[in-house]
């Protein structure tokens, strides 16, 4: 397999992604694989990977393998775990765009994955660039969907995975699903943020391959979902991408994938990028809030302000300290984005419009939906401007959300317009 490279976002230092393998720059900066792109004829790829969306059982079946020469071409086949990832379903929904409050939106239901999410995209080519340089033991730490992904790619793959989970504030579902799939699941007092700390100063002792989404290989599989979504459009996105931020890869994934899908022809112009964060743990919002105070670019480099104890009913946003913070940053310069908050009971809200439109969805992937209609009301999003929602998560990662909106709160109006025992049939 050729080497492949990553420079660091900051200082630009280049590391090879070898084992033992590099996730951080010496001066903690990001690192992001980096690739000659010069030479790839977009015209040409089009109709490829149009041909490939036809195939069946083979690698480019996948909807992320399909783009495999701008994911990760020096990758040799016989070491790629797939199960058929992305192909998820993109639906317009009249009943969103009546409660966003503009022209047309669209939901990319990411929840369609393998394991529910769409940490899938990330989590085949992470396992897969693990496989190759010679891993057999991978871990994350996560409040749920990537640690069952992680699960489901290392045991098709018959690879151990070892999950950090915190003990608190996480979907049972997830956690089930991930022993499921057969995970060696740890839990600990402490949260996401405590996860990462332990597998950045442990993870090379122990022969672990970390997927988190410090990963920069995780980046390049998540991209994929860009290039779907433009192939779904024939390569004319709408005006607004809109997506929740937990720990911000998938925000870092989908503006580098634009900027290669721009400086490549596929798509003439760029999207603008609308980042939603819960209002318990919006630090990053914080940050681009403040950098629109000319007085705060004086101080030097950007720096995010952790959330010490972030809180949120949307468990995959309730992250105090995203780590793709900077690259999410650049995504927002890039594309003229912004960012948004929204409250708890928002997010549950514009869960159930989701939920009964047919498509559903877990309380992390509504919040784009709550944030585009509160950016609707604002003017900030033109009503007359169309919108593409990220749905990162299946409606049943997290039942105990169904329970408390539908049973705990409606329960008594269900058995008032049920039938009664009197109105049965009787045999």
């Amino acid at each position: 397999m050729n080497t492949i490279q990553a420079q660091c976002i900051r200082c630009d230092k280049c590391y090879p992604l070898e084992a033992p393998m590099t996730y951080r720059c010496a001066c903690g900066g990001l690192l992001e694989v980096t690739r000659d792109l010069r030479g790839l004829d977009a015209e040409l790829l089009k109709r490829i990977f149009a041909h490939r969306r036809a195939e069946r059982h083979t690698l480019h079946a996948s909807g992320v393998w399909r783009y495999k020469e701008l994911i990760a071409p020096e990758l040799p086949d016989d070491a790629i775990v797939h199960r058929a990832e992305g192909n998820t379903g993109l639906y317009a929904s009249a009943q969103a765009a009546r409660y966003a409050g503009n022209r047309q939106v669209w939901f990319k239901a990411q929840s369609e994955n393998p394991s529910g999410s769409f940490k899938d995209n990330g989590m085949t080519a992470a396992l897969s660039h693990g496989r190759a340089i010679g891993y057999r033991r991978f871990a994350c730490t996560s409040t749920g969907n990537t640690s069952s992904s992680l699960a489901l790619y290392a045991a098709y793959a018959d690879c151990e995975a070892v999950i950090l989970v915190p003990s608190r504030d996480v979907s049972p579902n997830k956690v089930l699903q991930t022993l499921g799939y057969g995970a060696q699941v740890r839990t600990f007092d402490g949260n996401y943020d405590d996860g990462i700390r332990y597998l950045d100063a442990h993870a090379e002792e122990q022969g672990l391959y970390v997927c988190n989404s410090i990963n920069p290989m995780r980046i390049e599989g998540q991209k994929s979902i860009i290039f779907e979504l433009a192939q779904d459009f024939d390569w004319q996105l709408p005006d607004w991408i809109v997506l929740p931020g937990g720990a911000l890869s998938n925000a870092a994934a989908l503006g580098k994938g634009l900027q290669e899908l721009y400086a490549l022809g596929f798509i003439k112009r760029l999207p603008r990028v609308a980042i939603i964060q819960a209002e318990g743990a919006s630090p990053f919002h914080r940050l681009a809030a403040a950098m629109k105070d000319n007085a705060a670019r004086k101080h030097g480099r950007p720096e995010l302000v952790p959330e010490p104890k972030p809180s949120t009913r949307a468990s995959a946003l309730n992250i105090g300290n995203p780590p793709s913070w900077s690259k999410a940053l650049r995504v927002l310069t890039e594309t003229r984005g912004i960012t948004e908050t929204v409250s708890d009971a928002a997010i549950l809200e514009a869960k159930a419009v989701i939920d009964a439109s047919g498509i559903g969805c877990e309380p992390a992937s509504a919040a784009g939906l709550a944030g585009l209609r509160q950016l609707v009301e604002a003017g900030v999003i033109d009503r007359e401007e169309t919108a593409a929602c990220i749905l990162t998560g299946h409606m049943l990662k997290d039942t105990d959300a169904l329970q408390e909106y539908h049973l705990a709160e409606k329960w008594g109006e269900l058995h008032r317009n049920g039938i009664q025992q009197a109105d049965l049939p009787m045999e």
